[in-house]
């Protein structure tokens, strides 16, 4: 094992300030001195005072200091400063969920999502961040207090237009900039929108003048910046203080703030043209980021051509009324939320909210239908980058397919569609959230015109649910969907349930039962001239059920067809599945060289997914390959580093004896090689791994080891990484072949 000092760990998902951070300096010591004496605090203003600005800085400046030299007193984050913005969250369900995504939590199993968080935070020590909670105030009260009381270690900063109202809150009233720091924000956004801009002694007057009309808003100012691009400070205050006249019976005393908010942003909006103000009002039905593709899908019309939505777009950038970000799934806008519900309130008035947001709905259904089809493609890392930024407009959409109960077919198509993502990408209980609703709606449509989409829906929730362990509820879909299938002679859903059937018989060690259904569901996908990465996995599944019943060869020849298709297509969440069979073979054959090197490419891919299911299957090998290769520290490490994972993954599913095996013999053999205190501080070392570092060790291999003899062979057990249960010692089996581990000489007695 690696000597030294396990390295201070400083994680959290804080976004970094592309704009930068202009005064309030006062405010962030004071912010920080909050948090030294209270738990929760919570900044209170008016939409657009600055709020999320503030308590990111905060949260930044306290990340910094967790990432500085050891000293008890940074140890409060030293689990690190997370984020969970929840203004694009609408339904109740799924607060909690998104909390748990913030914190970088994938659980699999049918745990409440509330209990997977109380876990997770108990023994931690870190600070919450929570922004945009308005729409959900009494939902995010109860969860806040539940989780403060059942978690010592943990502390949240909330940014609200309200307080929680909950005992031992300091609510903190952000009042806005003074005028120093306002005039400072505005030339410093307008010079970054125009760098000839500059402070002058003939503008001055005009610009501390406008600082002082807007209240010191930071919202408000960055919009006046963006108008100081086409007109001269003068012209900008005249035109204020004429909107300012209108709202307020001329006077020119000090107008509240939300007032001040509110005129800004009218103003704005009766500077736009015509078709700028239509698009402004259209944009309002997304949540969160958009691209452009789905702009002009949604928002033209006769009244709007589709290539004027480019040029519109631009022109309310430039007036700060868009924010342009970079993303993963590429150039992506979004409002903020002041501004999206200063639109949404003119479209409702214009009558055409619903017509916009059924238009909504169909361009993200078109969008998960297109992604499917695209899963199984060299575009599948593209795929689920997409889907994780679209994720707030297809719950959207979800909801409008579930607000009309004729409409419902549409809600169990789409859960239905994005199974990929459900499946694939470490998002089992969303998708069963939205699996059980849809199907609960819809009961009345069996039968129906549309059962072709309540039979995908039924298949895909008989998959979440066999992955998350509930095998009641996953053979109720899966017999369900079969029959109904059988009924309306719908050849391909028949075949996805007894290929569901099969996946759910695996993973309940039935694998003559399991080999039976999946060979099956095989021979039905091709007569149905079905082929993806549904019907890849099957085949794979197949060769697993062959290798836990000591048919290798069959396993080999199953997963290197698998393998070849896959890199054929461009295909990797699949392929990694196949890889760990292949792996597995190699290393029943002696080759630890070539099984870790597919386990590498196997745990790299599980990650980019986020598959826990995967990863932590190969983790768990590769801790056996490498006790193999005589590196038993290090497989403890690894060992403990998967333990965290397996907590997410379900041990109900994955109490299952043939998956069980490498773990448990990884366990046993390095445990006497090490010895029990020496194993245990190595997997506590383990244990203190993010899963990022837990990925970058396992990809990096083990050091050479030190040249201090041969290590002893370890007594009794199976080398079979998956014997059959019921045959090991390790992994409840004895009687099959012995191989001695790396270092060992030939002929040394066991022990």
């Amino acid at each position: 094992m690696r000597s030294g000092p396990i390295p201070r760990r400083t994680p959290g998902n804080l976004p970094s300030d592309l704009s930068g951070f202009v005064g309030r300096a006062g405010e962030l010591a004071e912010l920080g001195r909050l948090l030294d004496s209270s738990r929760l605090v919570t900044v209170t203003g008016a939409g657009g005072v600055g709020k999320t600005r503030l308590v990111l800085a905060a949260a930044r400046a306290a990340a910094d200091a967790a990432a500085g030299p050891a000293d008890p007193a940074q140890e409060r984050y030293c689990d690190g400063v997370w984020l969970a913005e929840l203004a694009s969250v609408r339904d109740p369900a799924l607060l909690e969920l998104t909390l748990a995504e913030a914190l970088g939590l994938t659980d699999h199993t049918t745990r409440p999502t509330r209990t997977v968080l109380a876990e997770h935070l108990a023994e931690r020590r870190l600070l919450l961040v929570l922004d945009g909670f308005e729409q959900l105030v009494d939902e995010t009260a109860d969860l806040v207090r539940d989780l403060l009381r059942r978690s010592p270690g943990l502390r949240v900063l909330a940014a609200g237009r309200r307080p929680l109202t909950l005992d031992g809150e300091l609510s903190w009233p952000l009042a806005p900039l003074d005028p120093e720091e306002a005039l400072a924000l505005l030339i410093e956004r307008t010079s970054a929108a125009d760098p000839a801009f500059a402070l002058t002694e003939a503008n001055r007057t005009a610009l501390a003048e406008l600082c002082a009309r807007l209240d010191g808003l930071p919202l408000a100012l960055e919009l006046a910046a963006g108008r100081l691009r086409t007109l001269s400070p003068a012209q900008v205050l005249s035109r204020l203080e004429d909107r300012f006249a209108l709202l307020t019976g001329g006077s020119r005393g000090a107008l509240p703030r939300h007032r001040a908010l509110r005129t800004a942003i009218g103003w704005s909006h009766e500077l736009c043209t015509a078709g700028e103000r239509l698009l402004w009002a259209r944009l309002s039905v997304f949540a969160g980021q958009f691209d452009l593709d789905a702009a002009e899908y949604v928002c033209a019309g006769p009244d709007l051509p589709v290539d004027s939505v480019l040029d519109l777009v631009g022109e309310l950038l430039g007036q700060s009324l868009l924010v342009r970000e970079e993303t993963a799934a590429g150039v992506r806008y979004r409002m903020l939320e002041s501004v999206r519900i200063y639109g949404a309130g003119w479209l409702e008035s214009l009558g055409d909210a619903r017509r916009l947001r059924r238009r909504h709905r169909d361009w993200y259904m078109g969008l998960a239908t297109w992604c499917e089809l695209d899963w199984f493609s060299p575009r599948q890392e593209e795929v689920a980058a997409l889907v994780e930024a679209e994720l707030p407009n297809l719950r959207l959409a979800l909801e409008c397919c579930l607000d009309e109960p004729e409409e419902t077919h549409l809600g169990q198509y789409l859960a239905g569609t994005l199974w990929f993502y459900w499946a694939g990408c470490g998002r089992l209980t969303e998708g069963r959230h939205w699996l059980d609703r849809t199907l609960e709606d819809g009961l009345g449509l069996a039968g129906s015109e549309y059962e072709s989409s309540r039979l995908k829906a039924l298949w895909v929730l008989g998959y979440v649910a066999a992955l998350q362990g509930d095998s009641v509820a996953s053979m109720s879909a899966l017999y369900e969907c079969r029959d109904g299938a059988a009924r309306s002679e719908n050849r391909v859903a028949g075949a996805y349930a007894v290929h569901r059937m099969g996946c759910l018989a695996l993973v309940s060690d039935d694998m003559a039962r399991a080999g039976e259904l999946l060979g099956s569901a095989l021979e039905r996908y091709r007569e149905a001239g079905e082929l993806n990465s549904n019907v890849l996995m099957c085949q794979v599944e197949l060769a697993m059920a062959l290798a836990f019943q000591g048919d290798l060869a069959g396993a080999l020849s199953l997963c290197r067809e698998v393998r070849d298709i896959c890199e054929e297509r461009g295909e990797r969440w699949t392929k990694a599945y196949a890889l760990y069979v292949l792996a597995y073979a190699e290393l029943d054959a002696g080759g630890t060289a070539e099984a870790r090197r597919l386990l590498a490419e196997c745990v790299a891919i599980n990650h980019t997914f986020r598959d826990r299911v995967g990863l932590v299957l190969a983790v768990e090998l590769l801790a056996l390959v490498t006790v193999t290769e005589g590196h038993p520290a290090e497989a403890a490490v690894l060992q403990g580093a998967a333990e965290p994972l397996w907590d997410g993954v379900g041990m109900r599913l994955f109490g299952s004896g043939y998956f069980n095996a490498p773990r448990l013999m990884c366990q046993e053999r390095a445990g006497e090689l090490l010895g029990t205190e020496r194993y245990a501080s190595c997997a506590r070392h383990g244990r203190a791994l993010s899963l990022d570092g837990l990925v970058e060790r396992a990809l990096r291999g083990p050091e050479p080891a030190p040249a201090a003899g041969p290590l002893p062979r370890p007594r009794g057990g199976s080398d079979r990484p998956m014997a059959r249960p019921g045959t090991s010692t390790a992994a409840g089996a004895t009687g099959v072949k012995n191989r001695k581990p790396a270092g060992s000489p030939e002929g040394e007695p066991a022990g």
